[in-house]
């Protein structure tokens, strides 16, 4: 099965990491089931953003499976020939993917026309409104629709290859890659693209503190009072210093946090809600539901019904 990365000048060295994920699935068979390569319009060396090179052979070699298209620092401006030739060899592929601002590759080449999909978060409105054709979701790690897989930016290339090993393979070869690439957890592709960890941001090793203990203990009531402690102040103290350092509240932070966890049981596991939203803290689905609805704009049984359908 051999896949290929589509590269251009000036194209996003992160792109390359989704080849590993094939890679590192090849050492789980006698008889390796995936050859990865890099193509260019002309083959060659192709300068990446981060000013190295890579060597890539020319687009015209077939026999490839799935095609995936880089992103860029930028958003791509690939040959008009290559864009022809993608139009043109789209349904040669079983699966065609855009990692990050590839997504507009495809566009550009005509073969998201009516279909969902998604790109990096800082340039997704601007694919919506160059390409109203395209059902563009705004708030995804990947996408899938038929033939066509699409990706966030940057480490979410990694996400989209893992769910394709997974669609070849089985769960356990893709988790077992996960395991090796060392991720801390594997996303879906219903996963928000910006971490409520990262947002919060704190500056202060007592409020970095208090968030890790919240973490930890999202199945337990967690009261500003409790938290305090954790952060070795008084919680008049706590609640004043956390809200200066996020922006938010210690309640909205924990309900960020729990929001975030439950997430990610509602998509990879079968647990009914009442059990994800005991263990994550909610003691029940109805709170759960309003604290999705608040942060996420939908509840949580659209989450599942969507994880399901993109595999």
């Amino acid at each position: 099965m051999k896949i290929a990365l589509l590269i251009y000048p000036d194209f996003q060295a992160m792109s390359l990491e989704a080849l590993s994920v094939f890679e590192l699935a090849n050492q789980a068979f006698a008889d390796p089931p995936y050859e990865v390569a890099t193509l260019s319009w002309a083959g060659g060396p192709v300068r990446s953003s981060a000013g190295f090179t890579i060597g890539s052979e020319k687009v015209f070699g077939g026999g490839f499976d799935t095609l995936l298209v880089a992103g860029g620092m930028e958003l791509p401006t690939p040959p008009a020939q290559l864009l022809e030739w993608l139009t043109q060899a789209g349904n040669s592929f079983r699966r065609i993917g855009g990692i990050c601002t590839g997504t507009f590759v495809l566009a550009q080449a005509g073969l998201l026309g009516g279909r969902r999909c998604t790109t990096h978060w800082m340039v997704s409105n601007e694919l919506g409104e160059r390409f109203p054709d395209v059902a563009v979701e705004h708030d995804r790690i990947f996408v899938v629709d038929g033939p066509i897989w699409t990706s966030a930016g940057m480490s979410a290339g990694t996400d989209l290859a893992l769910a394709m090993v997974e669609n070849d393979h089985g769960r356990d070869i893709a988790g077992s890659v996960a395991d090796k690439l060392l991720l801390y957890h594997r996303r879906s592709g219903t996963d928000g693209q910006r971490s409520a960890l990262l947002a919060l941001a704190p500056r202060s090793d007592r409020i970095r503190r208090a968030i890790s203990f919240a973490r930890e203990k999202l199945s337990e009531p967690l009261p500003v009072e409790r938290l305090a402690e954790a952060a070795s102040l008084s919680p008049r103290q706590f609640s004043r210093m956390f809200r200066a350092e996020t922006g938010q509240t210690p309640a909205r932070a924990v309900e960020r946090l729990r929001v975030e966890a439950a997430r990610v049981m509602i998509e990879t596991t079968r647990h009914p809600m009442g059990f994800v939203a005991t263990e994550t803290g909610f003691m029940d689905a109805e709170r759960m539901r309003r604290a999705f609805v608040r942060t996420l704009g939908h509840p949580p049984q659209g989450l599942r019904r969507i994880a399901r359908t993109d595999g």
